[in-house]
């Protein structure tokens, strides 16, 4: 169905941004429609069987069309253009919408607890019919397809207020699969473990939720990027052959397609200055064609054509990655005396490194002079990654 609307209301060829906040629309939508004719159906059999987990049911699917009016919203408010007091725009509203809808997951688990925790200590017997089968077993397959198109689509638009609904979804199956069990058990058996059940299923729509708090607040809290969209930043800018290296790449996430970058690029010092700037230019704008995202690209200039500081560089790289093969270094300038030579550089660690920077420093320098002379002396500092 999402596929057939999709098909008639949203065109492929219009701004991604737009195309985007339309699928959002559409999805949210749809959601609401279909978690409201579930609370319906859900509701009259909670009633009819005197079922506190098929009522319990009912109203989860309630907050459902809730939270798909909150995602519906986000999307809506997130695709605001920038303006003087938001001139990031407002993307980031979008996670806050999936946060919005964590929250009611989790709010529903912990009522679910409770009135499941009052009906085992005070067990009722439950009716049953071939129309709550049936209404149960509808519900599990609707809530199947939902899982499947807000997973599929959120993962197509990059949304993690869409991949939360995703899993409250397929949170949502697995509960009413637990009450249907329920109810053919107590049928059949005259056991009532409707109260059990409601536990069982108030506990892993907690954990639900909780995943979902996770996925929508830690681009809020400054996550790292992913490791894809790093590697494909370091192949567009190192497949200039002016460009040495790179590093000191910083994400900065203003919300789904509103990313900005800022990095350094090591170049030929000896290179034209306004020759190696055009290229800077030019590297800035395919990282916004091809990955959509503003770039702030630094020059750092190294010494490529002395043949002693590339010796050097050498010596000193192969040190540092016999210490640990984690730790890289740049910004490597030598600075020579009379009497010493200075090695300035940076060091870059992963947090929780296993070594604390003063350390990690003596420790360089002690190799160093090892390996080069009592005459060498290293100037660096200790620098950590913010990316994985």
């Amino acid at each position: 169905m999402v596929t057939w609307l999709a098909g008639l209301f949203i065109h492929e060829k219009d701004d991604k941004g737009e195309m985007r906040r339309a699928y959002g629309i559409l999805c949210g939508l749809v959601g609401i429609f279909l978690n409201i004719c579930l609370f319906t159906g859900k509701f009259a059999a909670g009633r009819i069987s005197n079922s506190i987990a098929v009522t319990a049911d009912a109203f989860n699917n309630l907050s459902d069309a809730a939270s798909s009016l909150v995602t519906l919203l986000g999307f809506k408010m997130a695709g605001a253009k920038p303006d003087s007091e938001h001139p990031f725009g407002h993307g980031r509203i979008e996670y806050i919408s999936g946060l919005c809808v964590a929250a009611a997951i989790l709010l529903m688990a912990y009522e679910l607890i409770r009135d499941s925790a009052a009906k085992i200590r005070d067990p009722e017997k439950t009716e049953f019919s071939v129309l709550i089968l049936v209404i149960l077993a509808a519900s599990i397959l609707v809530k199947l397809y939902m899982a499947c198109y807000n997973y599929r689509i959120g993962k197509r638009i990059g949304s993690a207020a869409m991949r939360a609904t995703g899993a409250d979804s397929l949170g949502d199956m697995c509960a009413t699969a637990v009450v249907l069990c329920a109810a053919l058990v107590g049928h059949y058996t005259g056991v009532q473990i409707d109260g059990y059940c409601g536990v069982l299923v108030g506990i892993f729509i907690l954990f639900t939720g909780i995943e979902a708090a996770k996925e929508t607040l830690n681009p809020l809290l400054g996550q790292a990027p992913e490791e894809e969209f790093v590697n494909r930043i370091e192949e567009i800018v190192t497949e200039h052959e002016e460009i040495r290296g790179m590093h000191d790449l910083i994400v900065h996430d203003y919300g789904p397609g509103r990313q900005m970058i800022s990095l350094h690029a090591e170049v030929a010092a000896e290179g034209n200055l306004l020759a190696i700037h055009d290229v800077i230019d030019n590297v800035e704008n395919e990282l916004r064609t091809q990955l959509g995202c503003d770039a702030t690209i630094h020059m750092d200039p190294i010494v490529t054509a002395d043949e002693h500081v590339r010796e050097l560089r050498e010596t000193v790289t192969e040190l540092i990655g016999e210490i640990d093969p984690v730790i890289s270094m740049h910004d490597f300038r030598v600075v020579m005396g009379q009497t010493h030579t200075n090695l300035i550089f940076d060091l870059l660690v992963p947090f929780r490194f296993s070594i604390r920077d003063e350390a990690l420093m003596q420790l360089v320098q002690e190799r160093v002079r090892e390996r080069l002379g009592e005459n060498y002396f290293v100037v660096t500092k200790v620098d950590k990654a913010f990316v994985k």
